[in-house]
């Protein structure tokens, strides 16, 4: 069985830093979540609530994480913004998908921060 660890880095990483998620669990994907106060991300897991979890557990508050997958090893590398953490009537987000252009920003913003994507 994969060692579905996670990640939160504590130096920007390149793509090669990324290569033990490749297939761990999933083929070119990597499902990530960031902490939009504390400018941190967390990568790897099974399901976004593993790396969840792991930031609750460090410090993060809830309200301020948001889930994604990142494809890292494609063409042009992207960035997903859907995850069931991020349903949140509270705010006017009643869909996994991220539905506010200025979260996705700062969620955006904070994976290209700590990852350095072509």
């Amino acid at each position: 069985m994969a060692d579905l660890h996670i990640l939160i880095p504590s130096t920007r990483l390149g793509i090669s830093d990324l290569e033990p998620f490749r297939k761990n669990p999933f083929d070119t994907m990597i499902k990530f979540v960031v902490d939009l106060d504390m400018n941190r991300i967390a990568l790897g897991g099974e399901m976004h609530s593993d790396a969840e979890e792991q930031l609750l557990k460090s410090g993060s508050q809830q309200e301020d994480l948001w889930g994604g997958n990142l494809w890292p090893w494609e063409e042009k590398p992207r960035v997903e913004y859907v995850s069931l953490i991020n349903i949140r009537p509270s705010v006017d987000n009643n869909s996994m998908d991220i539905l506010s252009p200025d979260v996705r920003h700062s969620v955006d913003n904070v994976v290209h921060s700590w990852i350095e994507l072509p």
